[in-house]
This record gives structure tokens, C-alpha cells and sequence, in this order.
């Protein structure tokens, strides 16, 4: 009986000490995240549109109703930052796909006559979808100005019943 007593209070030792070890590398880490110039935060905002905020403090998301407004009045050029494929399986009615994996390749194909003030709406598909994101970053270190990003864009789109095409006019050639 004393043996079984023994083994038990050794096991409940140990694991106080596993939890207060564990307490003491949380309490560690804590402090050195604060203490470090870029730390990272530990609450905040991490919603796709908070991602899309700018050092300047502007976001570069655009809300579907007024990225529906900019297409009806056609006052936008929409591209797809999609591979090919996904693109010619379905994408918004008259946007270019310029896939972010090819992006150099056909940069200068799909911008030719683009002025670099004209708005421009980037989209991909699912609301971690960071393509789009990065395909507008990039037209903006390239001069372009007015540079979108609809976040979930082609399911939003399609949730909405807007226009929508399989056309490969617009598409990225290979």
C-alpha cells in the first residue's frame, strides 16, 4: 500500500512540475515578445480586411457592393489573380487573369492599356486566398494607384449571382 502511495505522489509531482516548467515558458515568452521592438501583438485584428491595411493606415480591401458599383458603371478593370485553369472554369464577367504564380510573365500582356490611375480590383477565391493580395502589392510598387483587393471575391460574386463568365477572353496564354 505505502509503494502505491509513493508512485501516486511522485506522479502528481511531477506533473506539477511539467505544469509550472510549462507556467515559467509561457510567462518567458510573453515577456520577450514585449520586449522586442516588432513583437507581435498578442490581440488585434486578423480578419482578411485588417490584413489588407497599409502602413499609411488605408486599406486596400473594397466592399463587394461597391465593387459591383465600380463594375456596372465599368469604371474598374477586375483581374484574376488565379491560375489559368481555375480561371477558365468561371471568373467575373470581363476580368483578366493575371496569376500571381506567372505574374512576370505576363504582366506586360494583360496591363497593356491599363493607365496606371485607373482603378483596379484584384481577386481570388476563399478568404485566405493571399493571391490577390499580392498581385495588387506588387501593381502598386509597379506605379499603378487605385489598386483593389476583393476579399473571397469570386465566391462572393457567385453567392451574389453576378455576372460571371467562362470565356477565355481575358485569359493568361500559355
Amino acid at each position: 500500500m505505502n509503494v502505491i502511495k509513493k508512485t501516486s505522489d511522485i506522479r502528481l509531482r511531477t506533473i506539477a512540475e511539467c505544469g509550472l516548467i510549462l507556467l515559467i515558458a509561457c510567462m518567458f515568452a510573453v515577456t520577450f515578445n514585449q520586449l522586442r521592438p516588432q513583437g507581435l501583438r498578442l490581440v488585434g485584428d486578423w480578419s482578411p480586411e485588417a490584413r489588407l491595411t497599409l502602413e499609411s493606415g488605408e486599406t486596400i480591401a473594397i466592399p463587394l457592393q461597391e465593387a459591383e458599383a465600380f463594375y456596372h458603371s465599368r469604371a474598374a478593370v477586375f483581374l484574376d489573380a488565379r491560375d489559368p485553369e481555375f480561371y477558365a472554369l468561371g471568373h467575373i464577367e470581363g476580368a483578366r487573369n493575371l496569376p500571381w504564380e506567372e505574374f512576370d510573365q505576363y504582366f506586360d500582356q494583360v496591363m497593356a492599356g491599363i493607365p496606371s490611375g485607373m482603378t483596379i480590383i484584384t481577386y481570388c477565391d476563399g478568404e485566405e486566398c493571399n493571391l490577390s493580395k499580392d498581385v495588387a502589392l506588387v501593381l502598386m510598387e509597379k506605379g499603378y494607384t487605385n489598386v483593389k483587393v476583393l476579399v473571397n471575391g469570386w465566391t462572393l460574386w457567385q453567392d451574389h449571382q453576378l455576372p460571371v463568365s467562362t470565356s477565355l477572353e481575358g485569359a493568361s496564354l500559355r
